[in-house]
């Protein structure tokens, strides 16, 4: 009996080697990739400074630079020449029809003949003299302090050329002289053609000359000195 179990043990041990070689053990096996740890660094707080780039200047040899030399300008010393009597030009807003401009001499003068300046000369230039025969001068006295006002006096201008016309005007020249003492004196300046037709005419201009008092300085004399 023992005899015959060897036997069937040594029969399946050869059937099993005999099919092993024929039939597959099965499916090959993968292996596993074995994990590789890689050493990552951690970033750090240190900014990345960029790398600046500079582009060299030229150095001009030679070359100099120009410093800015102030202007010194001449102060004049006072001048020998007389100071030039500058005339007073009226520029009214008002009607200038005709004329260029309208010019006085001063804006205070005295009445009568014996206190300077005695007269104010007012001269006038045209726009153009075409057809012009005469300018005329208005002028008549204004109180101070009231609208009393004398008549009119009509005065012909005389001409230097070139259009313009001057008069060298006095308080005895005008009407109601007697009447008034210190004032103002209006005036207007008028041209015309020969017939007589106006061709410009100015505004009146007021309150732009006072005449004024002439009270005289008396002047000792051997008479009144004592010794």
């Amino acid at each position: 009996m023992k005899k015959l179990q060897a036997f069937l043990i040594l029969a399946l041990f050869s059937l099993s080697c005999s099919m092993g070689q024929i039939i597959p053990m099965g499916p090959t096996a993968t292996p596993v990739p074995t994990e590789t740890l890689t050493f990552t660094p951690l970033p750090t707080a240190t900014p990345v400074t960029p790398t600046l780039t500079f582009t060299p200047t030229p150095t001009l040899i030679g070359f100099k630079t120009i410093t800015p030399t102030p202007t010194i300008t001449d102060t004049p010393l006072a001048s020998e020449t007389p100071t030039q009597v500058v005339l007073d030009t009226l520029t009214p807003t008002v009607q200038m029809d005709g004329f260029l401009f309208v010019n006085v001499s001063v804006n205070e003068f005295y009445k009568g003949a014996i206190c300077e300046p005695s007269t104010v000369r007012i001269s006038a230039q045209l726009v153009s003299q075409t057809d012009i025969k005469y300018v005329l001068l208005f002028a008549r006295f204004k109180s101070l302090t009231s609208e009393r006002a004398s008549k009119w006096t009509n005065i012909p201008m005389q001409t230097i050329g070139a259009g313009t016309y001057y008069h060298d005007l006095s308080s005895d020249q005008m009407l109601e002289d007697a009447f008034f003492q210190t004032s103002w004196v209006e005036f207007q300046v008028v041209s015309t053609t020969e017939s007589g037709r106006e061709i410009g005419r100015t505004a009146i201009f007021k309150e732009r000359i006072k005449m004024l008092a002439c009270v005289p300085t008396a002047t000792p004399t051997s008479a009144t000195v004592k010794p």
